[in-house]
Parts: C-alpha cells; sequence; structure tokens
C-alpha cells in the first residue's frame, strides 16, 4: 500500500475528502518526525512505537573493488510493532 492508496481508505473508513484525509496523515507524519528529530519517540499503544536509534561508526567494503570504506555514525528511525499488532500478523 502506497500513501495514496493509504489516504483513499482512511477518507472512505472515516467519512472524509481525501483532501482531509491527506492533511490528517501529513499532519501526523509531521509530528513524528519533529518528535524523532528532538530526541522523543511516539508510542501509540496497541499498534507500535517509533524511536531514534543511533547506528556507530563501522567499516564497510565496496562490492565492486573490495576496498574497505568507513561508514560514518548516524541516527536511524526504528519502529517496534506493539503486542496486538503483532499477534494479528
Amino acid at each position: 500500500m502506497n500513501k495514496a492508496e493509504l489516504i483513499s481508505k482512511v477518507a472512505d473508513d472515516a467519512g472524509v475528502t481525501k483532501t482531509q484525509a491527506n492533511a490528517s496523515l501529513d499532519s501526523f507524519i509531521e509530528a513524528v518526525t519533529k518528535t524523532l528529530k528532538g530526541g522523543g519517540k511516539v508510542t501509540l499503544v496497541g499498534f507500535g512505537t517509533f524511536s531514534v536509534s543511533k547506528r556507530s561508526a563501522r567499516n564497510g567494503r565496496n562490492p565492486q573493488t573490495g576496498e574497505v570504506i568507513k561508514i560514518k555514525a548516524k541516527k536511524v528511525a526504528r519502529f517496534k510493532a506493539g503486542k496486538e499488532l503483532a499477534g494479528k500478523l
């Protein structure tokens, strides 16, 4: 499912227009992004938790040449499914 399909589904289920559903989804994404940038986490009970994880610097290899390269440390977004969501899968 892509963003357009999700917007259509939300609009149909909630009985709102696609424009309103798009605005709601964009607002949700923006709120989660701002919270993660600030170092926080977002927990949706029954669904899951969005958080930030630090990935340390490490050595990797260029697959074409086999040359060792350094990969910088960075922060990555994580999602851990909640118990209820995991149980439905």
